[in-house]
């Protein structure tokens, strides 16, 4: 009991072991990294906006996935990079709660979009003559932000019961906060009942997302299996989700087993690797995917680079 204060400032001690010479050399690789992933989705959503030809469904929702990027990275990047240029890394408790908001609306938000991509390559193979009685863009855009918001929301409400939970120490041994390293702070465990419960409740909630997008796809591939015109149509504009997916899955499901399970015998720079990936990889290769796969994107890329080499 006595242990028990106010926690102001929380300090973060993933970059404790990282010597100052190879702090410099991340922080440039890290600014590269950050500029490139801001440019390449930033390119690709200005794209999609400004060409009346991609204004269906399909491209819609890409746009949405790369401002979701943009949304996920902002949250790390920034701290991050401030992190590396300090001695001592710190971050306000509001600051750190809504670190955690942001980063976990990203990893939410980003398997529902897919979700629904996958559920619009569905209608578009498998029930193509209801696709556009089912599908606009319009309700594209609706489903996209109905989905953004309910992930918003139920992060929120994780959020919430760990900002009530009475805390015995400031130190998070992560490279950036993340919701159960702020609850596992807790001093009293009976308190993070509750905390565990909905956490696990938002997990079933998003490996449904998963079944779903599964499910779809296995209608899809029957479906491409019996016509060359619609195998043509899968590896034209299933294909790019398809790595999307298992790039994105890959790296939450190993953020998730190294946050729960805490492998003391792992190096730290590892852990922080794999801490790192599902912040890094995604956003950057995924606008990459679609600009080179989709032949419509792909084509306008071309067309610009022509007009401004003229």
């Amino acid at each position: 009991m006595n242990n028990v204060s106010t926690i102001s400032v929380f300090f973060l001690s993933g970059l404790n072991e990282t010597s100052r010479n190879l702090r410099a050399a991340l922080f440039f690789l890290s600014l590269m990294c950050y500029c490139i992933t801001v440019l390449v989705n930033v390119c690709l959503i200005l794209i999609i906006i400004l060409n009346n030809e991609l204004h269906e469904p399909m491209y819609i929702l890409l746009c949405a996935f790369c401002m979701n990027s943009l949304f996920g990275t902002a949250g790390f990047y920034p701290k991050f990079l401030s992190d590396l240029l300090s001695p001592v890394h710190v971050i306000s408790y509001s600051g750190c709660l809504l670190q955690a908001q942001v980063l976990y609306s990203f990893a939410c938000s980003d398997l529902s979009i897919l979700a629904l991509m996958a559920y619009d390559r569905y209608l578009a193979i498998c029930r193509p003559l209801e696709y556009h009685s089912v599908m606009s863009v319009k309700k594209g855009m609706k489903l996209a932000s109905f989905f953004w918001l309910t992930s918003f929301f139920i992060v929120s409400v994780n959020i919430s019961l760990t900002s009530r939970l009475k805390l015995c120490s400031p130190y998070i041994n992560r490279l950036f906060c993340v919701n159960w390293s702020i609850v596992s702070l807790a001093c009293f465990s009976n308190e993070t009942s509750i905390n565990g419960i909905v956490a696990n409740i938002t997990i079933l909630i998003y490996v449904l997302h998963g079944f779903f997008i599964v499910w779809s796809y296995m209608y899809i591939i029957k479906r491409c299996a019996s016509s060359i015109e619609n195998r043509a149509k899968f590896m034209q504009t299933c294909v790019p989700h398809l790595i999307s997916l298992s790039t994105f899955l890959i790296t939450i499901l190993i953020d998730i087993i190294n946050n729960r399970l805490s492998a003391a015998d792992l190096a730290k720079s590892l852990q922080n690797f794999i801490a790192m990936e599902f912040l890094v990889i995604p956003p950057f290769i995924n606008p990459l995917i679609y600009g080179f796969k989709l032949t419509k994107v792909r084509n306008r890329i071309v067309t610009f680079v022509t007009l401004r080499s003229k």
